[in-house]
């Protein structure tokens, strides 16, 4: 079946009652474009999870980025988009406009609390994960998917996702998918598209450093030296958290290990599991 196509919450969801009346299970990929293969990675895991059907959203949600933040650069390429999300199998791609998710008037936003958004990205970038939970929230609701995936790249946003999943009792599974990396390692973005040849060498060290601190073969103050040492302008934070809760990690209980280091104008995020 080819690529199906909604700008409308409407006609989306007349799509999506179509396959519920034929006893079909639905899959949501929230994105705001620029795919990758990352990106292409959560339709496949979708499926195999067990969706009939796979929507992806294409949205670029204001409400997420801050005053200085990259919103009017952020990468945009629809027709693209559409041709890889047809290779890839997606049964619908739905491409709300603004006025869609919020129509004037709008005045309703989900806050997620706790110590998941305690700190880490909430610091540096306060009212993110209003924004992200807030749009998703919407996305759940108007596509209704069984099952929803997420990337472990933004570990962070996995866990407010899940959270709220479960606090808003939305029916709906939430799925993690590990993260898809280059040849070198380095955790595929759509904002590596800004990187410099120059800078993409360096940046390739982030996944390296989380990597040995992760096995256990270099203490955090050690790794952050290191990245400042190959060439990273800052690093906004480095360290091991628990791995349900993000608060500090736990003897006996599983940990990760959370980067955000700055190139320029990229903020490079990225997180791995502790052995």
């Amino acid at each position: 079946m080819s690529l199906q196509t909604s700008r409308r919450v409407a006609d989306m969801r007349k799509v999506v009652a179509g396959w519920r009346a034929a006893g079909k299970t639905v899959g949501l990929v929230p994105t705001m474009g620029a795919l990758h293969a990352g990106h292409l990675s959560l339709v496949e895991a979708t499926r195999k999870a067990g969706a009939d059907h796979v929507v992806v959203s294409i949205f670029v949600n204001p409400t997420q980025f801050g005053p200085n933040e990259d919103l009017s650069k952020y990468p945009r390429q629809e027709a693209l988009d559409l041709e890889r999300l047809g290779e890839v199998g997606a049964d619908l791609a739905y491409l709300p406009t603004v006025g869609e998710i919020y129509p004037d008037g709008f005045a309703t936003m989900v806050v997620p609390s706790g110590t998941i958004v305690a700190d880490l990205e909430a610091t540096f970038r306060p009212g993110h994960f209003a924004g992200v939970a807030t749009v998703v929230a919407k996305l759940l609701i108007q596509v209704a998917p069984d099952i929803a995936a997420f990337g472990e790249k933004d570990y962070q946003q996995l866990l407010v996702m899940r959270r709220m999943a479960r606090d808003l009792d939305i029916p709906c599974r939430i799925l993690p998918v590990p993260t898809v990396r280059d040849d070198h390692g380095l955790a595929l973005s759509s904002r590596n598209a800004y990187l410099t040849p120059e800078q993409l060498a360096v940046a390739r060290r982030l996944n390296k450093v989380l990597g040995e601190i992760a096995r256990g073969l270099m203490h955090v103050e050690e790794g952050n030296a290191r990245l400042l040492q190959a060439g990273f302008d800052a690093v906004d934070y480095l360290g091991l958290r628990d791995a349900e809760t993000l608060d500090a990690p736990v003897e006996g209980r599983a940990r990760r290990v959370l980067a955000v280091a700055r190139l320029g104008s990229v903020r490079l995020l990225d997180n791995m599991a502790v052995d």
